[in-house]
């Protein structure tokens, strides 16, 4: 039986996603595609060339002030990320908090070196989050600050180890960017054509890539320029949640939500030193108290010993088959070559090696904690010794 589509959101590649087979279906509120060969061909594709996503769902922000130092506190009022510290041309992962601790999302923040940049983040939300944050965002803005919402651009993530060869054969002024870092750039497009962009080289695989910012009406150009090359296919959006599994890469929703402090969810890397000295952001009781002390829960890879994925919301059994927790992702690693899965336990059971078990709806099956992530980051950092 076919999705109904028709009141769905489109991006402006949706076209192309039919022209090239993509199935298909709804989600955050949008017709996006979830494959076009086979969920696992595409997994084994983006990591061993390149896959092309399309990720314009998502929500594309500018954070304006009248200076850099201004903004940038204006963004540490609600993060406890180092904001004022970011230097023009890197980009940042952070979290908003309530005051509880917990996160209403977590997004990229990045600074571009331009002149006309000065005074400005862009910043990319969640698909499901994006109209949460902006109320919560504008609601806690100082005079003189604004949030914009950026309607006019598609976003595009180019994922996996051809992807700076593909993206540099395009555009030479990315050859030397390494992980996190942000800059404006002009991409050709073929027939004398050229398209200007703002990218980043990160993503949401574990693997090498970028997300390129791009005006909508050239985005259909710029994705047959990628895909012209024999390194790059499309990839839909559940090799995408399979790819940022293995990862280790928690999504909204699933992993975090407004419940579950950074700590918790293992992201304490981006609590910056020096917020963490002032204790000057939301939920910063909670959240000092569990860097210190420890969480009482955490959340942990699990391997589970059978063949069958293991899906969210199967509970976590402890000593006795007490339940200790819940799966809040779970699903077959192609990379892997088995099921994978993340949760949240009491953290007596957190530790690598302890044995599980995981009843879902074919029972209970053992399973054990292992570390995070599954499959290892393949970002391009910096040579040791590089100024950054």
């Amino acid at each position: 039986m076919a999705t109904d589509i028709s009141d769905l959101k489109r991006t402006p590649l949706f076209e192309l996603h039919q022209e090239l087979g993509g199935r298909i279906v709804p989600f955050a509120g949008y017709a996006m595609p979830v494959q076009y060969d086979g969920i696992i061909g595409e997994h084994h594709w983006t990591r061993d060339r390149a896959g092309l996503f399309d990720v314009s769902h998502m929500g594309q922000r500018i954070l304006k002030g009248p200076h850099h130092e201004t903004t940038a506190k204006a963004l540490e009022r609600l993060t406890p990320g180092d904001f004022q510290g970011l230097k023009p041309g890197r980009q940042r992962y952070t979290f908003l908090l309530l005051d509880n601790g917990g996160i209403v999302d977590d997004f990229m923040a990045a600074r571009l070196a331009g002149e006309e940049d000065e005074g400005r983040l862009f910043m990319v939300f969640n698909a499901s989050r994006k109209e949460i944050d902006d109320d919560y965002v504008r609601e806690r803005l100082p005079d003189g600050v604004t949030l914009e919402a950026v309607e006019d651009r598609a976003l595009l993530a180019l994922q996996g180890p051809a992807a700076a060869e593909v993206l540099s054969g395009l555009c030479s002024e990315v050859a030397d960017l390494t992980f996190m870092q942000a800059a404006r750039a002009e991409i050709r497009l073929g027939d004398g054509r050229s398209a200007k962009v703002h990218l980043s080289r990160s993503g949401y695989t574990g693997e090498d890539g970028f997300e390129i910012s791009v005006a909508a009406d050239e985005a259909e150009a710029l994705a047959r320029a990628f895909l012209a090359h024999e390194a790059v296919k499309p990839i839909g959006l559940g090799a995408r949640d399979s790819l940022r599994l293995e990862a280790g890469l928690p999504l909204y929703g699933h992993d975090i939500d407004e419940t579950t402090s950074p700590v918790e969810a293992g992201l304490r890397f981006a609590i910056a030193k020096a917020r963490r000295e002032r204790g000057d952001f939301p939920g910063a009781g909670r959240i000092l108290a569990e860097l210190s002390d420890g969480p009482s829960r955490r959340l942990v890879g699990l391997k589970p010993s059978g063949r069958a994925p293991v899906r969210e919301g199967a509970q976590i059994l402890g000593a006795s088959d007490a339940v200790i927790g819940e799966v809040t992702s779970g699903g077959f690693g192609p990379t892997v070559g088995g099921p994978v899965a993340m949760g949240y336990v009491d953290r007596a059971y957190a530790d690598p090696g302890t044995e599980l078990h995981l009843a879902g709806r074919r029972g209970a099956e053992p399973a054990e904690v292992v570390p995070l992530p599954f499959v290892p980051h393949c970002y391009h950092r910096p040579k040791s010794g590089a100024k950054q």
